[in-house]
């Protein structure tokens, strides 16, 4: 009986600490991208609305975090970085639709968004070439151990990432796929 008892409890514990994880979630995305999400240049006709975002239970010392979307199947050979943005504040657990737009007023305050593949700071939506197979979009949010990465809106993507790699103390992604 004792046996069954501490088997049973540390089954217990085990199952609260993983449904405890760090875990990103969006109201606007299930598998796919919408023309909401959708660039609006390149050829790409969407309205360029970066999706709600929402993460819980981010590791004890988490100072900020960071958010990124990213294309693996671009045909650049190095893919195509779509959203890059850090020092949000440890406070901050989730983005409205929008965030990603810098004159939108929806930015948290202190939130840095860098230049992206389109070359320009702000959430660039999904634009895959026509007929090419369905990409895809990887989001990510970093908890980072500092609260600032001491980088500006004009840093590049390999940069910031090496810096979030160098500073992170958990991630969490969703992936979302888009075809046109």
């Amino acid at each position: 009986m004792i046996k069954f008892y501490f088997l049973f409890l540390g089954l217990l514990i085990n199952t609260a600490a993983f449904s405890q994880t760090f875990t990103l979630k969006s109201n606007d995305l299930g598998g796919q991208m919408t023309a909401n999400q959708e660039f609006n240049g390149f050829g790409c006709t969407g309205k360029n609305v970066s999706p709600q975002l929402s993460w819980e239970n981010a590791p004890e010392g988490t100072q900020s975090f960071a958010i990124t979307m990213y294309d693996p199947d671009a045909p650049t050979g190095s893919g195509w970085w779509h959203w890059v943005a850090f020092d949000i504040p440890k406070e901050i657990k989730s983005l409205r639709a929008g965030a990603g737009n810098p004159s939108t007023g929806e930015v948290p305050e202190g939130m840095i968004q860098s230049v992206t593949d389109y070359g320009k700071p702000g959430y660039g939506g999904p634009c895959p070439p026509k007929g090419d197979q369905p990409h895809q979009y990887i989001i990510t949010i970093y908890a980072l151990k500092t609260d600032k990465l001491g980088l500006d809106e004009k840093a590049r993507p390999a940069l910031v990432g090496f810096n979030l790699n160098q500073n992170m103390l958990a991630k969490a992604s969703i992936v979302a796929y888009y075809a046109r």
